[in-house]
Order: structure tokens, then C-alpha cells, then sequence
């Protein structure tokens, strides 16, 4: 008769990343890419990202673009996984404008905010100080609609192109805002709209609450797939590199949540194109610019469809590419197939555009 076999022991290299995962402070090196500040204004610190020793500057400048609640270390996750640092390797001029921690009456702004005040004099600071040059825009989630919607309204900017990682357009191929609008309809969106006007913002752990449980059955699976793969030392750091944004997740200004609440969730207004805003529409089909959304083919958040809608609006653009890469909605921007994948894609698109067609 067979008997069982013992559970094998944890070997003293999982022992030892345990014990750094979770008693030390971590595996992942988090430092940050070294950049310096070269201008502000309100809810903007533009960063220039320091040149490679030995690196020839190569391509026109990108400007790196965050969406609103999440720190802007999503494209500078850990040492030897940062869409900004491959930028800064590969030897082109590389920029990122951080919104930082909205307080006061910044926790209060919309949209137009951020379309007129923020991005636009970002994109004129980037283009003079790399002589004079366009600006290639690189966004992701809302970081991508606040470009695109920016290009649309100033198409006097010094803009190349609009590179997008899992921008939503078609929130009627979001199946987790069904129940959302089953109630909205029955209250005609007092409910949601008149909490979000009391408290002025989203609180920043309810942001990270929101981001988390998109990934819902990940997170309650992860002390299993901890334990699994204990041996694994660049997944334990890639877990916690990512925990860490989750963690440390901002604010998100009450009255632009409203707007994408009132307008994006219930209304589906940017799934025509056209946005009526307080200062100016906002009409897709004017951007003459080329545009790329890649897409994450496990996103919940955005599936594929509502971040692929936007070719069927840029009507004016002259070459939209529409990828899908591996990954969730961070994932597909800072997972570990992403250099491969969705940076290659973004790479590719802005190196076919450095030099403008005549």
C-alpha cells in the first residue's frame, strides 16, 4: 500500500524571499528614474528625465501623461520594468507631467482643467526645451482621453502623435457598469451625483479600493499564488511593485468623477466623438494627428472594444492603430511581457512618426 509523501520543504531560497516580501520592506528596487523639475503650475510638476551616459539623443520628445488618481510612477514602475527608463535607453528625450496630490480647491477641478490648463502649456514647456521640436504624447486609462481630448481642443500644439494604453471610449462594452446605470436610471443620478458633490473628491483609499476590485478574484487568490510561486524572486518584486501603486493610489478631483460619471458612464458621450464641454467641444474627428490604443486582452476595466471604438472616431487622423497586447489594465502597461508587447507597439508607432509627412 502507497504511502503518502511528506510535503516537501520550503527551500531556504523561498525562506529568504518570504522573509524579504514580507518582513524586510520588499524585493523590488523602486527606485525612481532620475529626473529633474523644469516647470510648474497648479496641479503640474513637469519632469525632464535625465539623459543615458553614452547614449545618443534619438527621436523627438515624448511627453509621458498619467491619468487623474494614480501616482505617475505607473510608467516608471521598479528598476528594470520602466516604460520611462527604456525611453531614456533607447536615447530619446523623455518628459512626464505629474499632477502630484490634489488639495483645497484642487480637489475640486473637472476635466477642462486639466484639457486647457494643465497639458497644453506642458506640451509648449517640453517642445521649447527640446528646441523647438513636436512632442509625441504617450497616456494611459484617462491619461490617454485627457491627450487626446487636449489635441482635439488646441490643434495649434506642437503635437506629433497620441500613443494610448487602454483608454476607454465605449462604455456600452463595460459590463461592470451595468448595475451602475440599472440604479442611475431608477434615481436619474441623484444618488451617485450628490454624494460625489458632498464630498468634493474621491478619497484616495476609496480610489484603490475601486482599482482593486477590478481584479477582484486576482486579489483573493494572491496569498495561494504567493506561496506558489515563493520561488519566483522577479515575480515577488513585480508583485510588490504593483502593490504599491494600488496602495498609494491619489485622489480623484469631485467635479471631473462627476463628469466622467454623468457623461461617460451613463450618457456614453464619447462613444459619438463629440463632447460638449464648458469651454469648447471636444470632436475627435478634428484631430489630425496619427492615434494608437492598445488595448489589455484580459482588461476588465476597458475591454478591447471600448478602448478600440476610438478608431471608428478619429476620422481625421491618418494612421490609427488599434494593438492588443497581454495584461489587465495595469498589466498590459507594466507587466513583464509588456516591453515586449505593448512597449515594442509604442515604440514602433512613434519611430514611424519622428519625422512629419509632407
Amino acid at each position: 500500500m502507497a504511502t503518502a509523501s511528506a510535503p516537501k520543504a520550503p527551500s531556504k531560497q523561498s525562506v529568504v524571499n518570504l522573509w524579504d516580501f514580507l518582513v524586510k520592506g520588499g524585493i523590488a528596487d523602486l527606485t525612481r528614474t532620475p529626473s529633474e523639475i523644469i516647470d510648474t503650475g497648479r496641479t503640474r510638476e513637469l519632469h525632464r528625465y535625465d539623459k543615458a551616459k553614452g547614449v545618443r539623443s534619438k527621436g523627438i520628445p515624448v511627453l509621458l501623461v498619467p491619468p487623474l488618481g494614480s501616482q505617475a510612477s505607473c510608467f516608471d514602475l521598479r528598476q528594470g520594468l520602466s516604460l520611462a527608463q527604456d525611453f531614456v535607453d533607447r536615447g530619446r528625450p523623455t518628459y512626464l507631467v505629474d499632477y502630484g496630490p490634489l488639495k483645497g480647491e484642487d480637489r475640486k477641478v473637472g476635466i477642462e482643467h486639466f484639457i486647457n490648463d494643465v497639458l497644453p502649456p506642458a506640451i509648449r514647456k517640453v517642445s521649447e526645451d527640446a528646441g523647438g521640436r513636436d512632442v509625441h504624447l504617450v497616456g494611459w486609462c484617462m491619461g490617454g482621453l485627457l491627450s487626446l481630448g487636449t489635441v482635439a481642443v488646441h490643434q495649434d500644439l506642437p503635437v506629433r502623435s497620441v500613443a494610448m494604453v487602454a483608454s476607454p471610449f465605449d462604455l456600452s462594452k463595460q459590463p461592470l457598469l451595468k448595475p451602475v446605470q440599472a440604479v442611475a436610471k431608477v434615481t436619474r443620478g441623484r444618488l451617485v451625483g450628490s454624494a460625489l458633490k458632498a464630498a468634493g473628491s474621491v478619497p484616495a483609499p476609496v480610489v484603490s479600493i475601486g482599482f482593486k476590485a477590478t481584479a477582484l478574484p486576482t486579489y483573493l487568490k494572491k496569498p495561494r499564488t504567493l506561496w506558489n510561486r515563493r520561488e519566483d524572486r522577479e515575480f515577488l518584486g513585480q508583485v510588490q511593485a504593483v502593490d504599491h501603486i494600488m496602495n498609494n493610489m491619489l485622489a480623484y478631483p469631485g467635479r471631473a468623477t462627476l463628469q466622467v460619471y454623468q457623461r461617460m458612464a451613463l450618457r456614453n458621450e464619447l462613444a459619438t466623438g463629440k463632447v460638449q464641454g464648458p469651454n469648447a467641444l471636444v470632436d475627435l474627428a478634428t484631430v489630425k494627428v496619427p492615434v494608437m490604443n492598445v488595448a489589455g486582452k484580459t482588461d476588465v476595466l476597458v475591454p478591447a472594444a471600448a478602448a478600440h471604438h476610438v478608431g471608428d472616431l478619429v476620422t481625421g487622423s491618418p494612421d490609427v492603430r488599434l494593438p492588443l497586447a497581454p495584461g489587465g489594465h495595469l498589466g498590459v502597461l507594466t507587466g513583464t511581457k509588456a516591453p515586449e508587447t505593448t512597449w515594442a507597439y509604442i515604440h514602433e508607432f512613434l519611430e514611424a512618426h519622428d519625422r512629419k509627412r509632407r
